[in-house]
């Protein structure tokens, strides 16, 4: 792959990063007390024009 490539994918995938762990660090303040429990995850990748439908899934335990 070129490094152009490379480097736009990678840029990509920061910013998925850094943007989702924004939001689901504000979504567990907002819930409160969330010690205990665990919420069931899921993230979807579509890229249009290409033929793809990329799942990932986890649990992030809560926090008090």
């Amino acid at each position: 792959m070129s490094e152009d490539f490379n480097m736009s994918m990678r840029k990509f995938l920061k910013q998925v990063g850094v943007t989702s762990q924004q939001a689901i660090e504000e979504a567990m303040r907002n819930a409160g007390d969330t010690a205990g429990r665990s919420f069931e995850a899921k993230v979807v990748l579509t890229i249009d024009g290409l033929d793809l439908a990329h799942v990932v899934t986890g649990k992030i335990e809560g926090q008090s």
